[in-house]
């Protein structure tokens, strides 16, 4: 990436990060958790190979140790989505150091390649124990250069995977890149980013979910995938050149993709990916698993704080002579 596009990410994270937090997931993205199965689970409950990885930036001016704070990591009380009895674990992974993310195999989607990259910096397995069910448990301090430094995200980056391993159940979480080991404090700066998005929709047909894929310069085109949507709806794709581009969705237990042309307009900026549910109907617990690949077959970053700010549609507007 050059260098003026790495600005541009610096910058913007900058800017964005005084307007909103830097839970995961935004309150802008209207998502209220994501979520990990249990590796015995069905990948019907929609989530399609449990483990899903988070990754958190944290820029060269930040001078104070980081924290890494889980909501609700064990397996137990209203939040998690039970299946029979509460049978699951699910352990969190900590990466920095060298190979955090420069290792190509970090980017991917596919939990048996090797994406914990890294150095180990701290885990820790959850259970049906209930102590941190609604509440926050803290991995750090973390010195930021303890992450791998890389310009072309802006800053040092860390890696949290969630891997579900024993169990059935569906554990539904948040973080949070916080300065305080005890309570919710922005980085200045900070931001997050996945490049395979697992997350639980709201259950109100009335609320619409956004995700935030950054478009770089060199994008022609992208492929959207998307599982288990369960026919809820349509998902969109909206754009600074887009009003809303209509995806290809899926049912239960599937897989469904389509290709869109990326024009020049849109090329540098994010594009809001719109979760658009049945109104007529309610589906209730639907978890969806979405990634965006280019036309090199390269996932696409979402971010938390969406680079260049939420993209609003701009209609090209040409005078004509009378």
């Amino acid at each position: 990436m050059k260098w003026a596009s790495f600005i541009l990410i610096f910058i913007s994270a900058l800017n964005s990060t005084e307007l909103r937090s830097q839970g995961v997931p935004s309150e802008d993205g209207n998502i209220p958790y994501l979520v990990t199965f249990g590796g015995n689970s069905l990948t019907s409950w929609g989530d399609d190979d449990f483990s899903q990885s988070f990754f958190f930036i944290v820029p060269p001016t930040c001078q104070e140790p980081i924290y890494i704070r889980i909501f609700d990591p064990d397996i137990s009380g209203e939040i998690d989505e039970l299946k029979g009895d509460f049978n699951t674990q699910t352990k969190f992974s900590i990466y920095g150091g060298k190979g955090c993310i420069s290792e190509k195999e970090a980017k991917g989607h596919i939990p048996e390649s090797d994406r914990r990259s890294g150095n180990l910096l701290a885990s820790e397995t959850f259970g049906n124990d209930g102590k941190y069910d609604n509440d926050w448990y803290t991995f750090g301090p973390f010195d930021p250069s303890s992450g791998e430094l890389v310009t072309e995200y802006g800053g040092y980056i860390f890696k949290v995977i969630a891997d579900g391993k024993i169990g059935d159940d569906g554990n539904l979480y948040r973080y949070y890149l916080s300065t305080n080991p005890r309570s919710n404090k922005d980085v200045e700066g900070g931001n997050s980013f996945t490049f395979e998005y697992s997350f639980r929709l709201s259950d109100d047909p009335q609320q619409v979910s956004h995700i935030y894929p950054y478009i770089d310069p060199n994008v022609i085109s992208v492929k959207q995938r998307n599982f288990d949507w369960d026919n809820d709806g349509m998902i969109r794709i909206v754009s600074v050149a887009k009003k809303g581009d209509f995806v290809k969705v899926s049912s239960d237990n599937e897989w469904m993709e389509s290709e869109h042309k990326i024009t020049e307009q849109e090329r540098g900026t994010s594009l809001d990916i719109r979760f658009i549910k049945d109104q007529s109907r309610t589906i209730l617990n639907n978890n969806v698993v979405f990634y965006v690949k280019n036309q090199y077959g390269e996932n696409l970053p979402f971010y938390t704080i969406p680079i260049g700010g939420t993209p609003n549609y701009k209609p090209t507007i040409s005078a004509r002579k009378r």
